[in-house]
């Protein structure tokens, strides 16, 4: 427009709007983006999906790992557990948000049916400013705000400097300089404005991907916390023992006195009315005499690290009875259906041979000088009933009432050996196994193993699940209650540290009931 200013005032309307289109023509091309472009944040924004999806699947299992930690021991595990749920609690609260803002999104550039993961104006250069840089909601500066929250919150979960450090990465929100513009500009500006429809949303999936990396980092961080392998004490009680208190008139009362998580190499000095007892291993012994409730009271020393003594006082009581029948159940408290219970009958001063027993829900036979109940009804009680023959005639000497229970679940268990060739067994983590142990291992086995009863399940089948560099679940199916190849395959890959999960773990019990069992996290030394 050579001539100046007063040439536009020369030109003829039609000249001025050929001019205008040109203009608005140049500025459309300075902004056009590709159609490859476009369709490169399609797959990127498509693999960070499921990455997502591997991700979450990653979460969940960590999740329930730490929720069955919990179940099995609720004072150790309470407080990772608690943290654990309120992280899960915030994280998808962070990730619905993100996901209802693609939702959006889409809508603004597609129309009322649209679908953030098929878009069909990628290009769209108004949709994503409208939703998250309109003035009046101010989306996109509430994002930032929930983003920060949860970096702060999530931060304190994790104890590796280094991770902390990443993690703060990832989810920076930091303003700074664009090229091309004068002093800061906020984060959602800098991600958000001018921005085509395809790249916010695929910038948002990968903001959804570094917070459930994050949570993955958290959740890592609690469960190594439990540590439930470890046992540790932060209170000291003074307990006591007796083998039972009831005592027939004549017979021995015995009873341990210890203090809990005692350090066996700095025993503690006991005092029973005001006499210290003599057995160093705390066993308190006397001949019972007549018959009713007697107490009696003590306190035990002990020396603290300072040098400094300690008073733990208890105080116990003990009942002396005539004589009677004694039912008790040699391997637990209750009875299980399905499997045999060995009892313990006997009466004092009465052969086993005189001595007779019936059962209801059940049957009960003679095993020696033992007896075998076998419960038929779970949720009914079953009474066992003793008659002893004296003198000729039938007396009944004594009964007692029974819960019959269901047999417990297993754990899964994989038998390996130790340094010196011994076996043993490894039931997951946070404790760590070899990798060399893991080869020489066949496969999956589960028992009840509790102290109280111990009971073996055949393994039916199982599953494992690995992670390979992309966060990606890679799951092979075992060959019964063996490894399969492709597991032992997967085992040879794996480094030092690295980890694992067995799930979908089914076994089958003596009492004929398949059930499945609660998932085995598998970490290498």
């Amino acid at each position: 427009m050579a001539g100046g200013g007063n040439n536009v005032a020369r030109m003829s309307p039609r000249q001025r709007m050929i001019n205008l289109m040109y203009i608005v023509l140049t500025a459309m091309l300075a902004l056009n983006v590709s159609s490859d472009v476009l369709n490169g944040f399609s797959q990127v924004q498509d693999s960070l999906h499921r990455t997502n999806d591997n991700l979450s699947t990653k979460n969940k299992i960590q999740f329930d790992y730490l929720a069955e930690l919990y179940e099995k021991n609720p004072a150790k595990a309470g407080p990772w557990y608690e943290k654990g749920n309120r992280l899960h609690e915030r994280t998808g609260k962070l990730y619905a948000l993100i996901e209802e803002i693609k939702g959006d999104i889409a809508v603004k550039a597609d129309g009322k049916d649209a679908d953030y993961k098929n878009l069909t104006n990628l290009d769209d250069l108004e949709a994503a400013s409208a939703v998250l840089l309109n003035p009046s909601s101010k989306r996109g500066e509430k994002l930032r705000e929930a983003i920060n929250e949860y970096r702060a919150y999530v931060t304190t979960l994790v104890a590796d400097t280094v991770k902390r450090n990443v993690i703060n990465e990832m989810l920076s929100t930091e303003s700074g300089g664009v090229k091309g513009t004068v002093g800061e500009v906020k984060w959602e500006e800098k991600l958000f404005d001018n921005m085509p429809a395809i790249a916010a949303v695929t910038m948002l999936t990968k903001l959804q991907n570094d917070v459930s990396q994050a949570e993955s980092e958290a959740l890592s961080n609690l469960i190594t916390n439990v540590d439930i392998g470890d046992v540790r004490v932060n209170e000291l009680n003074a307990y006591v023992l007796p083998n039972s208190n009831m005592v027939m008139r004549g017979g021995k009362y015995s009873a341990r006195i210890v203090l809990a998580a005692i350090d066996t190499t700095m025993r503690p000095e006991i005092f029973i009315n005001g006499q210290k007892l003599s057995n160093p291993d705390g066993m308190y012994e006397f001949v019972a005499g007549q018959t009713g409730a007697h107490e009696y009271s003590g306190y035990l020393e002990v020396k603290k690290g300072d040098g400094t003594l300690e008073k733990h006082e208890f105080k116990s009581q003990y009942n002396v009875i005539e004589p009677m029948a004694t039912i008790s159940p040699t391997m637990m408290n209750v009875l299980y259906a399905g499997i045999d219970n060995p009892i313990s009958i006997s009466v004092p001063g009465v052969p086993m041979t005189a001595l007779t027993a019936t059962m209801t829900n059940g049957t009960l036979t003679r095993s020696g000088d033992h007896w075998i109940a076998r419960p038929t009804k779970v949720g009914e009680n079953a009474v066992i009933n003793v008659s002893a023959s004296v003198d000729g005639h039938s007396q009944n000497v004594g009964s007692m009432t029974f819960r019959i229970r269901q047999l417990p679940d297993p754990t899964a268990y994989i038998s390996v050996k130790d340094a010196q060739g011994n076996p043993s067994v490894y039931k997951g983590g946070p404790k760590r196994i070899s990798k060399a142990a893991l080869m020489a291992a066949e496969g999956l086995s589960a028992s009840v193993d509790d102290g109280i009863l111990d009971v073996a399940y055949s393994v039916v089948s199982f599953s494992t699940i690995f992670f390979d560099s992309m966060g990606n679940a890679i799951p092979e199916v075992s060959d019964g209650s063996k490894f399969s190849g492709r597991q032992k395959e997967q085992f040879r890959r794996l480094k030092n540290g690295q980890q694992f999960f067995i799930s979908d773990v089914k076994a089958k019990g003596p009492d004929g009931i398949t059930r499945s069992i609660s998932p085995m996290q598998v970490v290498l030394n």
